[in-house]
C-alpha cells in the first residue's frame, strides 16, 4: 500500500486550501495570477539573481495562511493538525501591543523548521488566539459570555484529530487515510454557511472586528492566504491597475537599492461577503461581513538579534520624522533612513553581524600555500567561502497588525485604564503543549552548522569569528 509522507501532505493541503480559497474569494485567484506574472517578468529580467532568496519553483508554490481561534483548547487542536504536516509553532507575536486599534489576539506561526523541509514546501500558517481575559477589551460579563460561547463549539471533528495524531506518530499516512485527512482538514477551514447570530456578532464587533470574526461564529475559516512575489511594488501597481482596491501601504521595510531584509507585505482590502444572519426574532436574513482579504508578501534575509534591534530602532526614527514632516511621504523618509543607517550589501550585513547566512567552502579556490584565516569576513573576502543569505521565514508583529488594521471597518474599543493580561512565549508553549520555538535560535543553528562544516573542511580549529 502506498503512503503519503508529511511533506507531501503539507504540499497537498496548501494546494487544496489555495484552490478552495480561490473559489470562495475570486480576487485571491487574481492575486495569484498577477504574482505569477510578476515573478516570471523578474526572472526574465534578473536571471539567476532573482533566485538569490529561493528557487522560482519554491517561490511560485509558496503560501502562508492565517487562521484565528478562540481558546487554548482550540489552539492545541490546531497544533495537532499542523504537526501532522511537519509544522511546528515558531515565534510569539502580541498583536495587542503592536496594533493601535483593538486587536485582542496573541499569535504564533506553524511552519517547517528543517532546511530540507522548507525547501520541499515552506507552507506556514499564522495562527491567532483571542484573549477574552484581557480587561482592556472585555468586561467581566462579556468575558463570561464569550468564554461560554467558545467552550460550546467544536471546530475540528474527532476523526480529523485522530488521523492527525497518527500522521504525526508515523510521519506518513496510507493513501486512503491521507485523502480522508486532507478532505476533513480543508473542510474545517471553509467558510461555514451556518447563519451568524446577528446580535451576538454585533456585540463583539463593537469591541473589535477581529474578536467578532473569532468569537462571533461557531466555526473558523481561512482569513487570508498569501502568495510570495519577487517584486511587491510592481504587484501593488498591477493590482491597482486591474481595479482591485489595495490597502494604503506596503508594510515592513521600504523599497531601496540595498539587500531585501525580513518581510514586506500588503493586501487587497477585505471584501463584503454575503452571510446569512439570524436576527433576534429567529428569522434569517441576508447580510454581509468584511473579514477576509488577499495578502501578498516579499521575503528577504533573516536579521540577527542585533540586526532586528537596529530595524526596530530605524522604525522609531522613521515614525519620529514622519510626525515632524507630515507633508513628506513616509516611503521617501523611510528610504532615506534606511540608506543612512543600514549596510548596502550582503557582505557588509554579514561583516556587521546583522544578518544570517550559510557559509560554504569553495573547493575550486586556488591554493596559494597560506593558511585560511579564522575570521568569517576574511574567509569570504579572500574567496575561501561563499555566503548565501538565509531567507526570513517568520513574521513581523507590527506589519501583521498593520495588515489587520488596514482591513478593519472601525477602531473598536480599548480601555487602557486597565492593565492588560500578560502573555508570553512560555505561556503560549504551555497552552499549546509544545515549545514555541525561538526563530532567532533556528537561524543561528543553521548558520552555525554551516560554519562548523567550513571549519572541518578547511581544517580550522576553534570557532570561526
Amino acid at each position: 500500500m502506498s503512503t503519503i509522507t508529511q511533506w507531501q501532505l503539507r504540499a497537498a493541503f496548501a494546494a487544496r486550501l489555495s484552490e478552495m480559497y480561490g473559489q470562495e474569494v475570486p480576487a485571491y485567484t487574481t492575486l495569484v495570477d498577477v504574482s505569477h506574472e510578476v515573478n516570471e517578468d523578474v526572472l526574465r529580467a534578473q536571471g539567476a539573481d532573482a533566485e538569490r532568496l529561493g528557487s522560482i519553483s519554491r517561490v511560485t508554490a509558496e503560501r502562508h495562511g492565517a487562521i484565528r481561534v478562540g481558546t487554548p483548547k482550540e489552539l492545541r487542536q490546531v497544533a495537532r493538525i499542523f504537526a501532522a504536516l511537519g509544522m511546528h509553532p515558531v515565534g510569539f507575536y502580541d498583536l495587542r501591543e503592536a496594533a493601535a486599534s483593538a486587536v485582542p489576539v496573541i499569535s504564533t506561526a506553524f511552519r517547517p523548521v528543517d532546511g530540507e523541509e522548507l525547501a520541499r514546501n515552506p507552507f506556514r500558517v499564522f495562527t491567532s488566539m483571542l484573549t477574552p481575559a484581557d480587561p482592556r477589551f472585555f468586561d467581566a460579563d462579556l468575558r463570561s459570555r464569550l468564554e461560554a460561547f467558545l467552550a460550546d463549539r467544536e471546530l475540528f471533528p474527532a476523526e480529523l484529530l485522530a488521523l492527525a495524531d497518527r500522521a504525526t506518530a508515523e510521519r506518513e499516512l496510507p493513501e486512503a487515510d491521507a485523502e480522508r485527512f486532507l478532505r476533513l482538514a480543508v473542510h474545517a477551514f471553509e467558510l461555514s454557511p451556518e447563519p451568524v447570530d446577528q446580535a451576538w456578532y454585533q456585540t463583539l464587533e463593537r469591541i473589535s472586528a477581529v474578536a467578532a470574526d473569532i468569537g462571533g461564529v461557531r466555526s473558523t475559516h481561512i482569513n487570508h492566504l498569501t502568495p510570495r512575489v519577487l517584486d511587491i511594488d510592481e504587484l501593488y501597481w498591477r493590482m491597482t491597475e486591474r481595479g482591485i482596491e489595495m490597502i494604503d501601504t506596503i508594510q515592513g521595510p521600504p523599497k531601496w537599492q540595498g539587500p531585501d531584509v525580513l518581510l514586506r507585505q500588503t493586501s487587497f482590502r477585505a471584501l463584503a461577503e454575503p452571510r446569512a444572519m439570524r436576527t433576534p426574532d429567529g428569522s434569517v436574513v441576508s447580510g454581509a461581513l468584511r473579514v477576509r482579504f488577499g495578502e501578498v508578501e516579499a521575503r528577504g534575509i533573516a536579521l540577527t538579534r542585533k540586526g532586528r534591534a537596529l530595524y526596530d530602532e530605524l522604525l522609531g526614527h522613521i515614525d519620529e520624522q514622519v510626525s515632524q514632516n507630515a507633508a513628506d511621504a513616509r516611503g521617501d523618509i523611510a528610504r532615506a533612513v534606511w540608506e543612512r543607517h543600514l549596510p548596502g550589501s550582503e557582505r557588509e550585513l554579514a561583516a556587521a553581524g546583522l544578518a544570517y547566512f550559510t557559509y560554504r567552502h569553495d573547493p575550486d579556490r586556488p591554493r596559494d600555500g597560506n593558511r585560511p584565516p579564522t575570521s568569517v569576513s576574511e574567509l569570504v573576502r579572500q574567496g575561501w567561502v561563499s555566503a548565501e543569505p538565509i531567507v526570513y521565514e517568520d513574521f513581523l508583529p507590527r506589519s501583521a497588525a498593520g495588515i489587520f488594521q488596514s482591513n478593519l471597518s472601525g477602531e473598536g474599543i480599548r480601555n487602557n485604564e486597565h492593565e492588560g493580561t500578560a502573555y508570553d512565549a512560555a505561556w503560549l508553549s504551555g497552552a499549546i503543549g509544545h515549545d514555541v520555538l525561538d526563530p532567532f535560535a533556528l537561524y543561528e543553528q543553521q548558520q552555525n552548522r554551516s560554519l562548523a562544516q567550513v571549519a572541518h573542511e578547511l581544517d580550522l580549529t576553534g570557532a570561526l569569528g
